[in-house]
């Protein structure tokens, strides 16, 4: 009998797109503590260190600086 996939648990393919793929840039961030820089929907842009992250692209970020312009 097989049991549904648990959603919390990640599988082999997807670890090796945590090490491989798009998402590999938030593994390295975090292991060597380098910052990032996020561009945000509303234009925003936030520069800080990833402590952990999730496959939907949820963050925990450290010592964030938020960055925007004012247009007149």
């Amino acid at each position: 009998m097989s049991r549904p996939m648990d959603e919390d648990v990640p599988g082999k393919n997807e670890e090796e797109e945590f090490h491989t793929g798009p998402l590999s840039v938030l593994m390295m961030s975090v292991k060597n503590n380098t910052q990032v820089l996020i561009n945000c929907r509303n234009n925003r842009k936030l520069l800080g260190h990833v402590r952990a992250f999730d496959r939907h692209c949820n963050m925990v970020l450290e010592n964030v600086r938020e960055m925007w312009t004012e247009l007149d």
